[in-house]
């Protein structure tokens, strides 16, 4: 049977971005900018995107597409069967495990999107209601479980319809609706009386802020937005025509995921600092600060539904590639149907997600190393296991694939120039830069 992929060079890079650009963008870097002092964290974001996580894009691209299967296929048939098949099957429980919990949130999202539709938001006009509201929300037992079903259901339905007419259709349509949906939000955001004290924020670095845990939480951040170190970037690519540049999908998917990340700062942050609000409120600033500034703002009403429909777009496009990756592998390694291989998927992410909400409310008391049952998935997610998956990548297109094979891959059979005039660069970073800055990096956010 042959093999879906990609119809279009368009359809492949906006798949590839979708993957990249999600909560990590929305959710979760506004938060980190407010705890890790606003713009000297941007700094360091951007500098280890480019320097660590732009080679490491490369490297999962390559290995993807010259393989043209599943992760774990991918490492097992390039490794020629050896050991290094297990960090393809690592590779593809890591997206299982992130998306269990990230549906819990994605479920937050069709909450609050159905909560803007009905004006809730303008009709409650105190922060402490707004938390309140949050609160008894996700700690409540079954309406975080219904809307983290809705959430899963939806992803489980565009992957069955496959890559051409499921994945790439939905990309197509989406991407650029979430573009110009964030884009205006931020120019509004932007036309606030005292807006320019978030902008300071951003854009003004203090470099005081700077230690070992601002630059673990960057290189964190840049995993988890980037889809780095658990299989998705490795199983999409693997749908991509030969013909296409590896370098060109790769910075393009990282420049989106970038902008996406940035335009949410400036939708957000001046905003917050236009109402007297604190930037440093953790999760609970998508949750609880932003439907408050919504409902004091003009045409806050319209606002939230614009803001909190790109919020469940992003997460929708991101958590199709976390499925894909377990579809992909349960199809061809264990010849089920598409079909019959996302509801497998779907099952086990539902069950998992569930304990995810539960640990809010009736879960509470359950801990795992000190830690909730939801918070420590993202935790041992975010700042284990994708770095841990990104060092194994590099080490095995470094150290174990022979560079002759990455040179023919990276410059399609050295037709592609430019890429040949970069490579070695590029293979000096995947080689040598890479995994002794993951190291660095990863010990001195536990240090």
């Amino acid at each position: 049977m042959k093999r879906d992929s990609f119809g279009s060079r368009f359809g492949a890079l906006v798949a590839m971005a979708g993957s990249a650009v999600g909560l990590g963008n929305l959710w979760r870097f506004p938060y980190l900018v407010g705890e890790n002092g606003g713009a000297a964290f941007i700094i360091v974001y951007i500098l280890l995107s480019f320097v660590i996580c732009l080679p490491i894009f490369v490297s999962e691209f390559v290995v993807g597409r010259k393989s043209q299967q599943n992760a774990y296929a991918a490492f097992r048939d390039l490794s020629g069967g050896s050991a290094w098949k297990w960090v393809g099957m690592f590779t593809v429980i890591v997206p299982l495990i992130v998306l269990s919990y990230y549906s819990v949130i994605g479920g937050w999202s069709v909450e609050y999107l159905l909560k803007s539709m009905t004006f809730t938001f303008t009709d409650t006009d105190t922060r402490t209601t707004m938390g309140t509201m949050f609160t008894d929300f996700v700690s409540s037992t079954w309406m975080p479980i219904i809307m983290h079903t809705a959430f899963l259901l939806t992803t489980t339905l565009i992957v069955m319809v496959g890559i051409k007419d499921g994945i790439e259709k939905f990309s197509k349509v989406m991407m650029p609706l979430l573009f110009f949906m964030v884009l205006a939000i931020a120019v509004y955001s932007l036309t606030l009386p005292g807006a320019g004290r978030g902008v300071d924020y951003l854009f003004k670095p203090d470099f005081s802020k700077i230690d070992g845990h601002t630059f673990a939480a960057a290189l964190g951040q840049a995993f988890f937005s980037l889809s780095l170190g658990f299989g998705t970037i490795m199983t999409y690519a693997s749908y991509v025509d030969k013909k296409e540049n590896p370098l060109f999908q790769s910075t393009a998917t990282a420049v989106s995921d970038l902008m996406f990340a940035l335009i949410a700062g400036v939708a957000i942050m001046p905003a917050v600092f236009a109402f007297g609000l604190n930037p440093q409120s953790g999760p609970g600033l998508v949750f609880e600060t932003l439907p408050y500034v919504f409902s004091q703002m003009p045409a806050g009403g319209v606002i939230a539904i614009a803001f909190f429909m790109a919020l469940l777009v992003a997460a929708l496009t991101s958590s199709i590639s976390m499925l894909e990756v377990a579809v992909a592998y349960l199809v061809e390694e264990k010849g089920l149907k598409r079909v019959s291989a996302s509801l497998i998927v779907f099952a086990g992410c539902w069950v998992v997600g569930v304990l995810c909400s539960l640990s809010f409310g009736p879960l509470s008391g359950v801990k795992i190393a000190g830690l909730s049952i939801f918070d420590f998935f993202d935790s041992i997610s975010s700042n284990i296991l994708m770095t841990l998956g990104s060092l194994m990548t590099v080490l095995f297109v470094g150290w174990r694939l022979k560079k002759t094979d990455i040179y023919d891959e990276f410059t399609n059979g050295g037709t592609l120039s430019a890429n040949a005039r970069m490579f070695g660069v590029l293979w000096f970073l995947i080689r040598y830069v890479c995994p002794l800055a993951i190291i660095v990096v990863f010990v001195s956010g536990l240090i």
